[in-house]
C-alpha cells in the first residue's frame, strides 16, 4: 500500500533529522536536507561546521541535476542572509527546487523572509512537519541566540541511592568503561566543559576527551578564591583547549598572578557569600560563542544551577550500586522542595543501557 503524503514527509522529514544530529556546527544550528522524489531519496546533506556549506547546499551539491522540480525536506528554516555563507534561499531557488518541507522556524529575529522568499519564486513550501522534533535538534541554538547565553546540560553519574561519591568523595568509578566513553561523547559534542573548583581539588580532572575520537572542548572553572593548584592537570595538560577560571572580586592578587603566569585565563563575575553569579557566567560563556554547555559538577554545582533555574537537559549515569550511607554527596543538594509537583522531571526522555549502567537523558521541566 502506498504511504499518504503526511507520512512520507513524516518519514523523509526523520530522514533529515538523523542527518542533522551529525557534525559539529556551532554556533550554528544542527541542521540535516534530504532532496527526494516522491519516495525515492536523491541526495542527504548536514551541516559538518560553522563556515562550511549548509545542509541545503550539500544536498543540492550531491543530487546534481535531479533537483530540478525535486522535494527538499530540511529540519531548519533555510537562512536568508550572508553571513560566513551565502544564502540558502538563492541556493534553492536557482536549483529548481519545487518544493520545500520545513521542520521548525529560525528563531533568530534578523533572518526572517525565507519562506516569503521562495514562494514569491514559485516554490510550494510546507512548515511544520516534526516540528517538536526539529525545535528539539537546534535548542541549545535557539536558546544561544535568543538569551545570549549557553544551553546548559548537566551530566552526572550516581548510585541506584542517588550519590555522585562517598562522605569521603571517593567517587572513581561509579560507572563502568562504556559509559565513561559516552562520556567523553557528551564532551566532544559540548563547547564547554565547567566544573566548581570542589570538583577540581578532589580529583584532578583533565576534562578532555580522551576514550574517543574528538576535540577537547573549553574548560571552565567556578573558583570564588582562587583554590586551584598551579600544578593541576587542566594547567600543567598538552590541551590546546584554554582553561577558564571564574572567581570573586575579592581573589587575592598573589594567586591571580600565578594562575596567570600558569596559563590559565581569569575572568571575575560578581559573587556572594562564596558563590558567584552564574547568570554573569553564562553571559561571558555565550559571548565567546559557547552554544553547548555540558556542567560536569560536582554536587554543588549541580544544585545552584538547578536552583537559579539554569539547566536546560540533564544525562544522568545510574549505575547498580548501593552506597547506602545519609551522608554520601548527592546528585545535587539545594533548597527544600516539600511536594514532588515541584520536583524537576526529564521530558523528551531517553533511556539507554551502557554496560551495566544505564542513561536517562532529557530536557529539564519542572512538573508543576
Amino acid at each position: 500500500m502506498a504511504q499518504t503524503t503526511e507520512a512520507l514527509e513524516a518519514r523523509l522529514m526523520g530522514l533529515a533529522l538523523r542527518a542533522g544530529m551529525r557534525g559539529r556546527p556551532s554556533p550554528n544550528p544542527h541542521v540535516g536536507a534530504v532532496i527526494a522524489r516522491g519516495s525515492r531519496v536523491i541526495a542527504v546533506g548536514h551541516h559538518r561546521r560553522a563556515g562550511e556549506a549548509h545542509a541545503e547546499v550539500v544536498a543540492i551539491e550531491r543530487a546534481g541535476r535531479a533537483t530540478r522540480g525535486a522535494t527538499m525536506y530540511v529540519t531548519f528554516e533555510p537562512c536568508n542572509h550572508f553571513g560566513r555563507t551565502a544564502p540558502c534561499t538563492d541556493a534553492i531557488i536557482e536549483a529548481g527546487i519545487g518544493r520545500v518541507v520545513v521542520g521548525c522556524r529560525d528563531p533568530a529575529p534578523h533572518v526572517r523572509g525565507a519562506i516569503r522568499k521562495l514562494r514569491r519564486a514559485g516554490i510550494d513550501v510546507a512548515v511544520g512537519v516534526r516540528k517538536s522534533e526539529a525545535e528539539s535538534l537546534i535548542a541549545d541554538f535557539a536558546k544561544h541566540i535568543t538569551t545570549g547565553i549557553p544551553h546548559v546540560t548537566l551530566k552526572a553519574a550516581v548510585t541506584l541511592d542517588g550519590r555522585m561519591a562517598t562522605r569521603t568523595g571517593d567517587s572513581r568509578w561509579i560507572t563502568g568503561e562504556p559509559a565513561r566513553t559516552h562520556a567523553h561523547r557528551l564532551r566532544d559534542r559540548a563547547d564547554a566543559v565547567l566544573v566548581g573548583v570542589g570538583t577540581v581539588l578532589a580529583d584532578d580532572p583533565e576534562l578532555t576527551v580522551r576514550h574517543v575520537r574528538g576535540r577537547d572542548p573549553l574548560r571552565a572553572v567556578l573558583d570564588s578564591t582562587l583554590r586551584i593548584p598551579v600544578g593541576s592537570r587542566l594547567l600543567r595538560g598538552d590541551s590546546p583547549a584554554p582553561t577558564l577560571v571564574f572567581h570573586a572580586p575579592g581573589a587575592p592578587e598573589a594567586r591571580r598572578r600565578r594562575l596567570r603566569e600558569a596559563g590559565a585565563e581569569l575572568v571575575e563575575v560578581p559573587g556572594a557569600r562564596g558563590r558567584l553569579d552564574l547568570r554573569a557566567v553564562l553571559r561571558e560563556l555565550g559571548r565567546r560563542d559557547v552554544v553547548r554547555l555540558l556542567v560536569e559538577g560536582g554536587s554543588t554545582v549541580h544544585g545552584a544551577f538547578l536552583e537559579a533555574g539554569l539547566a536546560d537537559r540533564a544525562a544522568v549515569f545510574v549505575a547498580p550500586i548501593i552506597v547506602g550511607d545519609a551522608a554520601a554527596l548527592p546528585l545535587a543538594p539545594g533548597g527544600a522542595v516539600a511536594r514532588l509537583a515541584d520536583a524537576y522531571a526529564l521530558d523528551e526522555l531517553s533511556v539507554r543501557r551502557l554496560g551495566r549502567d544505564v542513561l536517562f537523558e532529557g530536557a529539564l521541566r519542572k512538573r508543576s
